[in-house]
This record gives C-alpha cells, sequence and structure tokens, in this order.
C-alpha cells in the first residue's frame, strides 16, 4: 500500500475545521501582534508603526529606606511591593518639557509577579513570566520548550509564572483565559496546569463545553458554580488585570516572555532561552554571594535588567527566513498566470482579505513587469481563520474560474487584493460586495452566492491548506519562489536576488538537455518534502472480533478507539461517514472501545454498544453506535433502555448484560491494548495495510477533513503499490482525555 494512499486514509480522519494553526497576516514575527500594528520585521519592509505609549511605573525604593520598613516589622519579602506601591502614590507629576520623544534610560520597569499561576519556587532564581494566549498556535507551539526548560533547571533554580494576553483576533482566547483563572480561583494551582496543558494539547476545540469538561477533570468539583462563574464572568477582572500588566509591560503579541526582566519575544527555541536563563544564574549566584536574600533576587534583577535591557526587538532569525533550502512544492490545478515555460515559478499562498497580500502586490506586479516570461506566478488560496471575507472571496474567484476561465480569475484577484478592506464587515463577511466583484469580473451572481453559501470550492481550497501545513506556510503572504520560501510581503530587491539565482540555475538546466516543459519539475525534484509521518506498532492481542464494517478484506484497515459520551469523537463521525461513503469498498473500519473515566456514561454506553453487537451482530452494532453518537447528552439508563427497545433488542439479555457488565471484558481488552500503543485520549486512529505488523498514526478530531476533495485519482491509489509520499500528522492531542 502507497505511503500517499495512507495519508488520504489518515488526513480524513478528522472533524472538519479550518482553523487555528495561523498566527496572523504575518507570520515570521513567531509572535501575534495584539493591537494588529506590524512588528520590526514589517517596519523592515517599509510598514511604518505607530508609537506605542508605555506608562511609566515608579523606580525601585532606595536602599536606605527599603532597610526602614524591615526595621519597622516589614517582612523582606514584601518590601519592594509596598515600596513601590508608595512611591508610584507620591511620585510628582511630570513636567510637560520632560514629554519629549526622548528615550528614557532611567525609569526601572518591574514586571509583576503577584499571585499568579506559577510553577517552581517563589525563591527560585531565575523567574520566567510569560504572557500568552490560548488560542495563539505560537503559544501552543513553545510549551514543549519550556518543558524542556522545566526539565533541564528544576523547580528550585527557576520558576514560571502564567499572564494571560487574550488578542482580540481570537475570538476564544479571551473565554478560554477566563475559564482557566476560574479554575485557578476554586481549585488551585496544580488544577490550572492541568487545565492548561489540556487546553493547549486541544486548541480547535476551544468552547463552553470543553472547558467544563476539562474543569472538572482537573480537579473542579462545584461544577454548577464554576459553570455559572463563566456564565458571569466572575474572573473577568482577573484577565483584565493580567492585560493591563502586560499593557504596562510593553507587551504587543503572544508569546512574550521576561526573563528576570530580560524581554524574550515569541517561540523561541530552547538555546535562546538557555542562553538568558544562564546569565541570569550567574549573575543571582552573583548577588547571593554579595548577600542578597533569594527572595530578593527577582525583584532586584528585574529592575537592574529592565533598566539596562535595549528595547524589545523581533525574534532572530528562524526557519522561515531560510531563502536557500528547496521545497518539493506541487503546483497542481491551481490559478497560474504565465508561461508554462517560464524560468522561474513563484508560488504564493495568500489571502485575499489580507492587508500584507494586498500590499505586496505592486511588488509582484513590478515583478511581472520586470521578468516577462521568464517568471510564472501560482495561487494557492490560505484563508486565514480570523478574516472572515477570506474564505468567501476564495470561494468567488474559484467560482469565476470556474466560469470564465484563468484570466478572469486573475481580474478577480487583483479586484478582491484592491478592495480587501471591504470584504468583511467587522466579524462577518461582506458577501454582497464579494458577489458584485466576481460579477465584475464575468461570473454570475448568483452561481457566485451560491458557490458561498454552498461552499461548492471546498476541495481545491482544502488541498491548498492541507499544502500549506505540509510545508509550514503559516502566514501570508507565503512565497515559494522555485520551491525556496520566502516570507511575508518583502521589497522587490529580495524577491530580486532569489530570482536571479535561479534563473541562472534553470538556464544552466536548460544548457544541460532538460526540456523546458519539465523545468519546474526538474528545479525541485530534490527538494524538501512534508516531514514523515509519525509511525505506531499495533498493539499485541488486538481483538479479532471487534466490531467492523466496510470491505472486510480491503487492503487498508483504519482502527479507531473512540468513547460514545466523547464530543470530540461525535465531531468525528460525520467525517469517517464521508470516508466510508467513499471508500468503503476499499478501506476497513474497526471499533475499539475506549470508555474515558472523565465521562461518567462513556462505560455504560459501551457495554450498550457491545450487547447491540453480540445480539444483532454488526448491523446492530452500527445502528446502536450511531444512536448514541447521535444522543451524547442523553445516555443515562434509561436513555439508553429506550434505544435497545427501539432496536427491537430482547430485553432480559440487555438487561441481564447491563446489569451484570456481560461485556466488561471485552472492553477492557480495547482499553489495554490502547495503552499498549500508548494511546491516552480519544479519538485515535492506526491506519495499517493488511497483516502489516504497524501503521500510521493519527489522534485527535481536529485535522478537519483534509483530503475529502483530493479527488478520485488520488483515492485509486489506495492499496496499490506506490512510491512512498508520507503524510502530515495532526496536532498532538490530550495525554488524559478526551481530545
Amino acid at each position: 500500500m502507497s505511503l500517499a494512499s495512507t495519508r488520504i486514509a489518515a488526513r480524513l480522519l478528522a472533524v472538519a475545521a479550518l482553523a487555528a494553526l495561523t498566527a496572523g497576516c504575518f507570520q515570521p514575527m513567531y509572535a501575534e501582534h495584539a493591537d494588529g500594528t506590524p512588528g520590526l520585521r514589517e517596519k523592515l519592509m517599509g510598514v511604518e508603526v505607530p508609537p506605542v505609549d508605555k506608562p511609566k511605573p515608579p523606580p525601585p525604593p532606595p536602599k536606605a529606606a527599603s532597610q526602614a520598613k524591615v526595621a519597622a516589622g516589614t517582612p523582606k519579602n514584601r518590601v519592594y511591593v509596598e515600596m513601590s506601591k508608595e512611591n508610584k502614590k507620591n511620585a510628582p507629576a511630570a513636567k510637560e518639557e520632560e514629554k519629549e520623544d526622548k528615550e528614557d534610560t532611567t525609569t526601572v520597569f518591574k514586571v509583576p509577579v503577584g499571585t499568579s499561576p506559577a510553577q517552581g519556587s517563589p525563591n527560585a532564581l531565575v523567574t520566567i513570566v510569560e504572557f500568552s494566549d490560548f488560542q495563539c498556535p505560537y503559544c501552543a507551539r513553545v510549551e514543549s520548550t519550556l518543558e524542556q526548560i522545566k526539565t533541564t533547571y528544576g523547580p528550585d533554580t527557576l520558576r514560571i509564572v502564567w499572564k494571560n494576553d487574550p488578542l482580540p483576533f481570537h475570538p476564544n482566547a479571551q473565554p478560554a483565559a477566563e475559564a482557566g483563572a476560574g479554575v485557578f480561583a476554586v481549585a488551585g494551582n496544580d488544577a490550572f496546569w492541568k487545565f492548561h496543558d489540556l487546553v493547549f494539547k486541544n486548541q480547535s476545540a476551544l468552547g463552553r463545553e470543553s472547558y467544563l469538561i476539562w474543569a472538572q477533570e482537573t480537579g473542579v468539583t462545584d461544577m454548577p458554580s464554576y459553570a455559572a462563574g463563566l456564565d458571569s464572568h466572575v474572573w473577568l477582572e482577573t484577565v483584565d488585570k493580567d492585560l493591563n500588566e502586560g499593557k504596562t509591560t510593553g507587551v504587543q503579541g503572544t508569546p512574550s516572555f521576561f526573563i528576570n526582566g530580560v524581554f524574550l519575544n515569541g517561540a523561541q527555541p530552547f538555546d535562546d532561552f538557555k542562553k538568558i536563563i544562564d546569565q541570569e544564574l550567574e549573575k543571582a549566584h552573583s548577588k547571593i554571594g554579595s548577600g542578597t536574600s533569594p527572595a530578593l533576587v527577582y525583584a532586584e534583577m528585574t529592575s537592574e535588567n529592565r533598566k539596562n535591557a535595549p528595547p524589545p526587538r523581533a525574534p532572530a532569525s528562524g526557519a522561515p527566513d531560510d531563502t536557500k533550502t528547496v521545497f518539493k512544492m506541487p503546483l497542481g490545478s491551481s490559478p497560474a498566470l504565465g508561461s508554462a515555460n517560464a524560468l522561474v515559478t513563484i508560488v504564493e499562498f495568500a489571502d485575499f482579505q489580507c492587508p500584507f497580500c494586498a500590499r505586496v502586490e505592486p511588488t509582484v506586479k513590478a515583478i511581472r513587469d520586470k521578468y516577462g516570461d521568464k517568471v510564472r506566478f501560482v495561487w494557492k488560496n490560505l484563508p486565514l481563520p480570523f478574516h472572515p471575507g477570506a474564505e468567501p472571496a476564495a470561494q468567488a474567484a474559484l467560482e469565476v474560474r470556474t466560469e470564465k476561465g484563468d484570466a478572469a480569475f486573475w481580474s478577480a484577484h487583483d479586484k478582491l487584493l484592491a478592495g480587501h478592506a471591504s470584504l468583511a464587515n467587522g466579524r462577518d463577511a461582506d458577501v454582497a460586495a464579494i458577489v458584485q466583484i466576481a460579477a465584475e469580473a464575468g461570473a454570475s451572481a448568483d452561481r457566485v452566492r451560491k458557490a458561498i453559501d454552498g461552499h461548492t470550492h471546498k476541495g481545491p481550497l482544502q488541498t491548498d491548506q492541507d499544502l500549506a501545513d505540509d510545508f509550514q506556510a503559516n502566514g501570508t503572504p507565503h512565497f515559494f519562489i522555485n520551491g525556496r520560501r520566502l516570507v511575508g510581503a518583502q521589497p522587490e530587491e529580495r524577491f530580486d536576488a532569489i530570482i536571479d539565482d535561479e534563473i541562472a540555475r534553470a538556464q544552466a538546466l536548460l544548457d544541460a538537455g532538460t526540456r523546458p516543459g519539465g523545468l519546474y519539475d526538474a528545479l525541485i525534484k530534490d527538494g524538501k518534502g512534508p516531514p514523515a509521518p509519525e509511525k505506531r506498532d499495533l498493539p499485541a492481542g488486538l481483538p479479532t472480533s471487534d466490531p467492523a464494517r466496510g470491505n472486510l478484506h480491503a487492503k487498508v484497515i483504519v482502527h479507531e478507539w473512540s468513547d460514545f459520551q466523547c464530543p470530540f469523537c461525535g465531531r468525528v463521525e460525520p467525517t469517517l461517514a464521508q470516508l466510508l461513503k467513499d471508500y468503503g469498498g476499499r478501506v476497513k473500519f474497526v471499533w475499539h472501545d475506549l470508555p474515558l473515566h472523565m465521562h461518567p456514561d462513556a462505560a455504560l454506553a459501551a457495554e450498550a454498544g457491545r450487547e447491540a453487537y453480540a445480539q444483532k451482530g454488526p448491523t446492530g452494532f452500527w445502528a446502536m453506535h450511531d444512536k448514541l453518537f447521535a444522543n451524547q447528552q442523553s445516555l443515562k439508563r434509561s436513555d439508553l433502555d429506550s434505544y435497545a427497545q427501539g432496536m427491537g433488542l430482547n430485553p432480559d439479555r440487555w438487561n441481564a448484560a447491563l446489569d451484570g457488565g456481560t461485556h466488561t471484558d471485552e472492553i477492557e481488552a480495547d482499553e489495554k491494548t490502547a495503552g499498549d500503543a500508548g494511546i491516552l485520549g480519544t479519538p485515535a486512529f492506526l491506519i495499517v495495510p493488511a497483516n502489516a505488523p504497524g501503521g500510521y498514526f493519527v489522534n485527535g478530531a481536529q485535522a478537519g477533513g483534509k483530503l475529502l476533495s483530493a479527488g478520485a485519482g488520488s483515492v485509486d491509489q489506495i492499496g496499490q503499490p506506490q512510491a512512498a509520499q508520507g503524510f502530515q500528522r495532526g496536532p498532538q492531542f490530550d495525554a488524559a482525555g478526551s481530545a
């Protein structure tokens, strides 16, 4: 079986969701802007950055005054806090002439810790204050680095303090922050960090239902009160306090870190953190050696570091700045502008509502004018989830292409980008404006509206988005110039440098005999492909009699571990049904029970499914399976009894099975195989060739119907031996629960 086929099967397994792995219109910052203003690297591209007014906190207390405080009975670890408050209260008003735009190099800027959630000792020599957003993908990405940091230095040496900084274009960030603050308030510090981990491992599942499930799992016992607190925004004040502290400290995006006051911006690698931490440890040991109490190290070093630090800067160069590596970027059937025999092909992932995509258009036009037929442009749609007009605009543009061809598409493309600011009204797409633009390009207004409403072109859109995921094109605009990555609305000279190199490389291939029509393929032939898939062995002792459907003799087997009460398992069901409909003759689906302890009705529901299987075989099981998922909020014993009655199951056998736990051994056998395979959450899938010892692992419901529209040609590959291509693994899910 080809890995390309397995990729199709695997990535179809998760529920449709386009969201959450994009960070903003401009990705290479590795951090998101809270106010929508561009950062340093955007400024270098000719984007003007509005000034940000930062309130100035008071200076630290003089040594003599602090000693007087201690003599008067104030604990040493409270001196800084109390005297900072007093100094702020008594500070004179700023003079008018001091309000000039002069850099203040004397003001001390303390990053407060307060009573925020923390991991590590209060007397740790290094404190990292993190301003973060539960919906920010970069905040999730940096979590593995923070775990490595904690493991490396230990809790006595290093403390991490959490501050909420929910960004306004993440609709779920503020509610998630309130939910986390609520867990901290009612269940304590340890419960908060468990909740924190669950949120970041399940970013695509953010919502009230999930918060309630995770809160209960992490230790909240009075769930009615907690739910009422969420609904009445009891913990909003806590979140707002963090937000205000972030503004005071100069935080403009997430994640942002202050390591003993030293600013570090974005999801940086471990070594960047380590460099600062080691420097701070050396200074801290020196402080202690000179008589400073460990309890005062953070206050003193924060003051000194903030005083002496340069202004916050953009993160150091990383992978997206690598313009040398060639990626094996396929063109597919995407819209193209220019000769198929061009020496240089530029693939652009873009979003019609993205202001940076609009901003780079004059540069793109200048390149076309300068290089002519030597350059071809290929458009890939990457509508970002916080741009409500982007996906409808992409639908409209593709409908224009379907009706009127590529020339009309590029006409619509130009009009949409020129009017990018008018594609949405607040959080809603301006469908009328989009339809009008498409109609001006020659398409039928009625057909365009139907395409938008019915998501007619979701297939090619999903294909582009999958390709963006594969090649880590997580923001727009994102270019691949003969496979070489260039990120963002760069100035023309950045493009020219790569294009000139590539023209020389292409001409050399032509001189060596490469035919013009095969030039692009030759240029990227040895390029870097998508990440390798995760492989796992099938667990020993996997039951062979578990319920199955599809082609029982298929060459592709999809093993699913699931829980009837898990909302994410329920959410993935439509995708599985579509997969069964499209590929049922080529794929075998096998069900394995994994009722999670956080779901009080899941175990009995599993018994119900097994008894339906025992009485009426696969038909009975799958009928009960569908009934249970259709009624996930109604899985009490009385509900199950009514479902059994409706299916005509024998009531005596039914009652005996559910009362006596007849099928407990079968369910526990499935649970054991899950543990042996390292599967701790639901839904989880192993996709394997028949008779193979292992296959490819996909977990969670957030990978989003990712190849439903890949096309019949790809589907026909299932079960046929072809070259290995691999598939993109979805993000990791909760190790403790249902996502």
